[in-house]
């Protein structure tokens, strides 16, 4: 194959999603020649693919937006307090057509590989519909919360019912009327699915094997003189959330909850519960996410209301986190999560006192009983931050792949480079606030950074950038440091890739928030991009 058939770009970047699609609205404006490369249909990213029943985002509908273009978010009106999926997809799809952002993407397109080569400092990525293309730079927008964990089985092939897993939902849906459902898996997506499946199903069986620490979210319709006083101070509150520590406006408490009365922690534990919002409990007090008695203290609070809803004691025991503190493994919220097992046709199996011994070819069989089902759910979640970024052989200078680099765990400088990779950016990777924020101010601050490096290197006539391996085990260290003054590391949790059967144990995200990250970010470039390695 010759020359000819190779596309050329001067960027390539890989995932329509939130971060790809914004990522090519920046690096357009700048005048380069720029492509995306995406494996579904349309574009969404993670919206596209998750279309279980009852998904929707966990941050607020004016927050979970875009904030880089005032006429954008005065033009589109969100119709709930947390949105649905169907409606962020659309929201997607209206800002694709609103930029033409479609006619620089391949829908259907998955990347198989990118080399890397020194001769030439262009990345060379092939396809699976056989496409060549050469770049400059190559951007890495493939999300934290995309590769499907897809847990085996015994049995699994002998199953003649119907398998299913959240992240990979048929877009045509699924009508469980009158059928026997099993749900495997209560994380988020469980969490979400499990009422609705409920109202549905015949019967209803979840399989769980740790139970989450889980809201209320008090979802309710925005009326319009609530979305028109939003729209009128949005200017001022977008400024405020990209200085914020999480991406959205909540106030830490400045008092231990160890130094108020009982009477004063349940007033403000109560106020939070009733908030609906991810933030508001773990915010109530100074000490919560630092303090192994202050945690337990608002992991009780929980425990008590779950007590209080769920009618039978053993399944609100069994429904009762007590193996991690409260806020190491990301909360969730819902909408009558807990009432659900209070229906006749809901059982909840506690995988610890029964595990999964195979599947048959009618069900699933615990504990020596077989539980007869015609469709299996996997609500495992996700091989979370690396998992899409190391699915492609993406292949750096001397034959090394980041899969090897990255054997023992992901060290990247600012989540963003990684030594012995010039030219690669991965757009909220590990390392950078990312999952424990608000994902769209996350993922705005990385994309402006790496769009203002990349005209940098254009202007000043740079052939490369690279990460050098003194800041990036520098960086990653930091990373560790910090997290190991808070209780997050003791989580076992999808941040430390605990949810993946030989994953490395390394506590992904930086935890020390958004304006701090920005900071940081802003002062590396300020001084001539410092821990990099510029060849010009």
């Amino acid at each position: 194959m010759d020359d000819t058939s190779i596309e050329q770009f001067d960027a390539v970047i890989i995932g329509a999603g939130f971060s790809g699609l914004y990522m090519l609205h920046r690096l357009r404006s700048l005048g380069l020649r720029v492509h995306v490369l995406e494996a579904a249909a349309d574009v969404g990213g993670t919206w596209w693919w998750n279309r279980y029943p009852g998904a929707r985002c966990d941050i607020e509908s004016f927050d979970y937006s875009y904030s880089f273009d005032p006429d954008l978010e005065q033009d589109w009106t969100w119709t709930e307090r947390y949105a649905t999926q169907p409606e962020i997809l659309a929201y997607i799809g209206h800002v694709a057509e609103r930029f033409d952002l479609r006619r620089d993407i391949s829908f259907g397109t998955r990347m198989l590989e990118a080399r890397w080569s020194d001769g030439t400092a262009q990345w060379s990525l092939t396809t699976d519909t056989g496409r060549r293309l050469r770049a400059r730079y190559c951007v890495m927008a493939v999300g934290c919360l995309s590769r499907a964990n897809r847990p085996r089985f015994d049995g699994m092939d002998e199953f003649t019912g119907r398998i299913l897993h959240t992240g990979e939902w048929p877009h045509e849906g699924v009508d469980v009327t009158g059928l026997r459902v099993g749900v495997i898996g209560t994380g988020s997506s469980g969490i979400q699915s499990i009422p609705l499946l409920a109202q549905q199903a015949e019967q209803l069986t979840v399989f769980q094997r740790t139970p989450a620490f889980t809201l209320p979210a008090m979802n309710a319709p925005l009326d319009p003189d609530t979305v028109a006083a939003f729209k009128a101070r949005y200017r001022a509150h977008r400024e405020a959330t990209r200085h914020s520590n999480g991406g959205v406006l909540t106030t830490l408490a400045e008092e231990s909850v160890l130094t108020v009365d009982a009477e004063e922690r349940d007033r403000r534990f109560e106020a939070a519960w009733g908030s609906g919002t991810l933030f508001g409990l773990l915010s109530s007090f100074s000490d919560l996410m630092i303090d192994p008695q202050a945690n337990e203290l608002a992991a009780q609070f929980v425990r008590d209301r779950i007590a209080e809803i769920v009618t039978d004691p053993v399944v609100a025991e069994r429904l009762s986190p007590r193996s991690f503190p409260i806020g190491t493994k990301r909360l969730c919220l819902d909408t009558g999560y807990y009432a659900t097992y209070n229906r006749p046709n809901v059982e909840l199996v506690d995988l610890h006192a029964e595990p999964i011994d195979r599947f048959t070819a009618t069900g699933i069989e615990v504990g020596g009983r077989e539980i007869p089902l015609d469709v299996i759910v996997f609500a495992t979640g996700f091989d979370a931050m690396t998992g899409a970024l190391l699915a492609p052989d993406i292949i750096g200078r001397d034959g090394i792949t980041l899969r090897e680099k990255w054997s023992e765990g992901p060290r990247a400088y600012l989540g963003i480079a990684t030594s012995g990779f010039p030219n690669l950016f991965t757009i909220t990777g590990p390392g950078s606030p990312s999952v424990l924020t608000n994902m769209l101010v996350s993922i705005e601050q990385h994309v402006e950074w790496t769009a203002a490096c990349i005209d940098w290197l254009e202007q000043h006539g740079a052939r490369s950038i690279e990460a050098t391996a003194e800041a990036e085990n520098g960086w990653a260290d930091h990373v560790t440091e910090v997290a190991g003054f808070t209780l997050y590391p003791t989580g076992n949790s999808w941040y430390l890739g605990a949810n993946i059967e030989g994953k490395p144990r390394v506590f992904m995200p930086y935890i020390a928030g958004v304006e701090i990250f920005r900071t940081v970010c802003d002062d590396v470039a300020a001084n001539d991009y410092r821990g990099f390695a510029i060849s010009r």
